[in-house]
C-alpha cells in the first residue's frame, strides 16, 4: 500500500440480494467498499456480486439465515478472517409478514415476522458490535433499516409495526451503548422506495387506508435511499447521524391514521 492510498473499508450487508439492500451494496461499492453480501438465497446474492464485480468492485456472498445465532457468527467471522475489521453493518434483512389486525395475527406468523425483523437485527448488531469494538483502530458504524411504521404504522400491518418499533430500541441501544467505543448507530425510516416489495402500491388497487379505503401512493427510486445510506457511511466516526426518515413526496405521512 502506497504512503497516499487509503485502507479499503468493509460493509455488511444484510438482505443483499435485492431490493434496498441490493442497492445499498451497490452504492457503497461504487464509492470503494469492499461489501460482504448477506442473504438466505444464495442466487440473487450472486447476481448482486455479479453487478459490483462488473464495475470493478470487490464483493463476497456469504447466504445466511440471520434468525440463527450460529450462522451469524459465522458469517461474521469468516468476513473478520478475511478482511480484517468491519467498519460498516447496515442492517437491512426485513419481513412484512401478514396483513393482519392485532387479534387475527397468528402465533406462528408472529414468531415470524419477530425472528427477522428483531432477533435477526439483534444478532447481527451484536456481532458487528463486538467485533468493532474490539478492533483496531477501535469503532464503527451500524445502520438499522427501520421504517415509517415505526413511527406511524399502517392499517393491518401490527406485526411488522410492533417489530419496526423495537429496531428503534436497538438502534437507541446501540448509540448508547457504544458511545465508549466509537460505535455510532443510525437509523433510517424509509417511505415507499419503490422495490419489489412495494411492487402495486402505485397501480389502481392501491394501498390500504387508515378509512378503509384504497389509494394509489406515490414511490421514490431506490437508489436516492441508497445513496443517503452511502452518505452517512462516508462521514467520520466523530459524526454520528442518529435518524433520517425519507418518504416519496406525497406519501401519506405527517396525517397517516
Amino acid at each position: 500500500m502506497s504512503a497516499v492510498e487509503a485502507p479499503r473499508r468493509t460493509a455488511i450487508v444484510t438482505g443483499a440480494g435485492t431490493g434496498i439492500g441490493r442497492a445499498a451494496a451497490l452504492e457503497l461499492a461504487r464509492r470503494g467498499w469492499t461489501v460482504a453480501l448477506f442473504g438466505r438465497t444464495a442466487r440473487t446474492l450472486e447476481e448482486t456480486a455479479s453487478v459490483i464485480r462488473a464495475a470493478g468492485g470487490e464483493a463476497v456472498t456469504l447466504p445466511c439465515d440471520v434468525t440463527r445465532a450460529d450462522e451469524v457468527t459465522d458469517a461474521f467471522a469468516r468476513v473478520g478472517e478475511r478482511f480484517g475489521r468491519i467498519d460498516l453493518l447496515f442492517n437491512n434483512a426485513g419481513s412484512f409478514g401478514p396483513q393482519a389486525r392485532v387479534d387475527e395475527l397468528s402465533d406462528a406468523d408472529w414468531q415470524a415476522v419477530l425472528a427477522v425483523n428483531v432477533t435477526g437485527s439483534l444478532l447481527c448488531a451484536r456481532e458487528a458490535f463486538r467485533r468493532m469494538r474490539e478492533q483496531d483502530p477501535q469503532g464503527g458504524r451500524i445502520i438499522n433499516n427501520g421504517s415509517v411504521s415505526a413511527h406511524r404504522p399502517r392499517p393491518r400491518s401490527a406485526a411488522y409495526a410492533i417489530t419496526k418499533h423495537a429496531v428503534t430500541g436497538l438502534t437507541r441501544s446501540i448509540a448508547l451503548d457504544g458511545r465508549p467505543f466509537g460505535v455510532t448507530a443510525t437509523q433510517i425510516d424509509i417511505g415507499n422506495a419503490a422495490t419489489e416489495l412495494l411492487a402495486g402500491i402505485g397501480d389502481d388497487a392501491g394501498a390500504l387506508q387508515a378509512d378503509g379505503s384504497r389509494r394509489r401512493e406515490p414511490s421514490f427510486d431506490v437508489a436516492h435511499a441508497a445513496r443517503l445510506i452511502a452518505d452517512v457511511a462516508d462521514l467520520p466516526l466523530d459524526v454520528a447521524v442518529h435518524e433520517l426518515v425519507v418518504t416519496a413526496t406525497g406519501m401519506p405521512y405527517d396525517g397517516r391514521g
